[in-house]
């Protein structure tokens, strides 16, 4: 039997889910999984839980990807791409890009899909065109769509090295539609966002915090009233913009003269995307719920119980102070790392006048675990978690 480190063992208990294994002569019971560590000490741990996944990954999810087809929650998507470039620092930016099509039949929407392999061209990255699983009017924003898009993302950061900070979300037409909707409430996967000649439905705008976003749309686009929404959008995102400065970075363009086909004036969106990195630990998030629901947007959380359309929270980071602004649901949980704030200090969360918890916040392992089974992101893990009740 090889030697196991602590770490090892913590890994082997969180991809294996069993709870009385013995390995390397300790139990479970013994990991300490709630034990207090450092800075140095979290970040070593979380690396190497890191490395575990990814060989995992690797293993599960290989053929999938060089199929190009991936299968999640029984639901199945095609996939195809290409790539631009050379790497940056040994690592890739993906572009994802959703056709148009929509409630139409089958052949039509794989020739809008082949028009999208050609649509845009990135000077680095990889260029991903997935195929719409289904073949109605929203396509592209059915609650399927989200752990989909997660699973390749994940699958990408590990087989084709891309950085997943540089993942960018685009679409047309449809396609379109589909950035409107998942780019709010999928903010905290994306670099940057990028619609062009689609229409928001129901959705609103405010997860776009701190998402970069672009809009482009033919001026002449009256179906649906596809240019007067764009409009309505564009002073919506710069009045968000006025209130809060240093959030809602947006550049929305419409052209006078373009219908539906803008002629490919808005591939100038591809260079504009690219100048953004994500951040994901902003000091301040707008975490708005859409009709597909999350569990965890950016450093908040709820339990699955509380997951519930339209509800909104906000929250911010001031110096040791997380600060409530708004909470829609009862229980609220805080992820913490100390990119945020000194962990090593007392923290304290605050919502008006009242102060929900004041003290130490503990690095464990048993976060830094629960944060990989959640999502397999390197780049956004956390190492400590408050759990919160708000009050009435």
């Amino acid at each position: 039997m090889r030697t196991c480190t602590t770490a090892a063992l913590i890994v082997l208990l969180l991809i294996t889910g069993t709870s009385s294994i013995v390995y390397g002569g300790l139990s479970v019971e013994e990991l300490n999984m709630n034990k207090a560590l450092t800075a140095e000490g979290a970040q070593s741990l979380a690396d190497q839980m890191w490395e575990e996944w990814k060989v995992k990954i690797a293993e599960e999810r290989r053929e999938a990807i060089e199929q190009r087809e991936i299968t999640v929650n029984d639901v199945s998507m095609k996939f195809w791409y290409t790539t631009y470039g050379e790497p940056v620092e040994g690592k890739r930016s993906l572009y994802i890009s959703m056709h148009g099509g929509g409630n139409a039949p089958a052949e039509l929407n794989d020739q809008q899909w082949e028009n999208q392999k050609q649509l845009y061209q990135p000077k680095e990255g990889i260029y991903l065109a997935p195929r719409a699983p289904r073949n109605t009017w929203n396509m592209w924003h059915e609650e399927h769509i989200d752990p989909l898009f997660d699973y390749l993302i994940e699958s990408l950061v590990v087989l084709e090295n891309v950085d997943p900070n540089r993942v960018y979300l685009m679409g047309y037409s449809a396609g379109g539609d589909g950035v409107y909707q998942l780019a709010p409430r999928m903010a905290d996967r994306f670099a940057a966002a990028a619609m062009a000649a689609g229409h928001p439905n129901e959705t609103q705008p405010y997860g776009l915090r701190n998402l970069p976003f672009t809009l482009h749309m033919g001026g002449q686009d009256s179906a649906y009233d596809r240019n007067k929404v764009a409009a309505e959008w564009r002073d919506w995102l710069a009045e968000l913009k006025e209130k809060d400065p240093e959030g809602y970075e947006h550049w929305v363009v419409i052209y006078p003269t373009y219908g539906h086909w803008m002629n490919r004036a808005d591939a100038t969106a591809v260079p504009w995307m690219a100048k953004y990195t994500r951040n994901p630990y902003p000091n301040r998030v707008v975490w708005l719920q859409d009709d597909v629901t999350h569990t965890r947007f950016y450093w908040l959380a709820i339990d699955p119980e509380l997951q519930q359309e339209r509800t909104m929270v906000i929250a911010s980071i001031d110096g040791q102070d997380i600060i409530i602004e708004r909470s829609d649901v009862p229980r609220l949980k805080i992820r913490l790392h100390d990119k945020m704030l000194n962990l090593d200090e007392p923290v304290r969360v605050v919502m008006g006048d009242q102060v929900l918890f004041e003290g130490t916040v503990s690095r464990t392992a048993a976060a830094i675990a629960q944060h990989f089974e959640e999502r397999k992101d390197p780049e956004s893990v956390y190492f400590a978690e408050i759990e919160v009740e708000i009050p009435n």
